[in-house]
Order: C-alpha cells, then sequence, then structure tokens
C-alpha cells in the first residue's frame, strides 16, 4: 500500500509543482489557494507513503519523479523548451528511480 500512496504522492507533486506556474499567471488569492491546498495534501500523502517506505527510497522517487513530471508537465502544458540532453538527463534520474525502486529494502 505504501508504494500506492507513494505513487499517488508524486502525481499530487508534479500537479502542485505545475499549480505554482498557473496561480503566478492567474494573480489572485483564490489560485494561489490551490498550490498551498495541495502542498498539503502532497506533504501528508509522502508521509503516509514513509510509513513503510524507508524515507530516503520515498524521498529520493517521489523527488526524481516529481521533477521529471513537472519537466514534462511544462512542455505539454506551458509549451517550455526541452534539449536532448535534458532529455537524456531525465533518463537517468527515471533509470535511478527504477534502480532505487528495485534494490529497495522491503
Amino acid at each position: 500500500m505504501g508504494w500506492i500512496i507513494l505513487a499517488i504522492a508524486v502525481f499530487t507533486e508534479i500537479i502542485w509543482a505545475l499549480s505554482l506556474k498557473w496561480a503566478a499567471s492567474q494573480g489572485t488569492w483564490q489560485a494561489s489557494a490551490v498550490p498551498v491546498s495541495l502542498s498539503f495534501l502532497n506533504m501528508a500523502l509522502l508521509a503516509f507513503a514513509m510509513r513503510e517506505i524507508s524515507a530516503g527510497t520515498a524521498y529520493a522517487i517521489w523527488t526524481g519523479l516529481g521533477a521529471v513530471g513537472v519537466i514534462v508537465g511544462g512542455v505539454i502544458l506551458f509549451g517550455e523548451k526541452v534539449s536532448a540532453v535534458q532529455v537524456g538527463f531525465m533518463a537517468l534520474i527515471v533509470i535511478g528511480v527504477v534502480g532505487t525502486k528495485l534494490f529497495a529494502a522491503s
């Protein structure tokens, strides 16, 4: 169950980070409430996942996949540009996350 909660936390992390850019473009306090609310949910989910997964493993996976997801989301939603070199390094992050998961102590 910890891994499922961590996956939801990663998704929430991506949505949270993208909502920061969106809220900045809106410029209203209501829009600012979205990333604030998501940050509380995000941290709670990460904390719940850490009940079953070691802190280092959960955090490495959360930040790694979150970073890659935000880059992809920025390209899709905001038309941001990514170079081939950046894609290569994103692939290395994903490889690191997979390795971290495969060799995580149960």
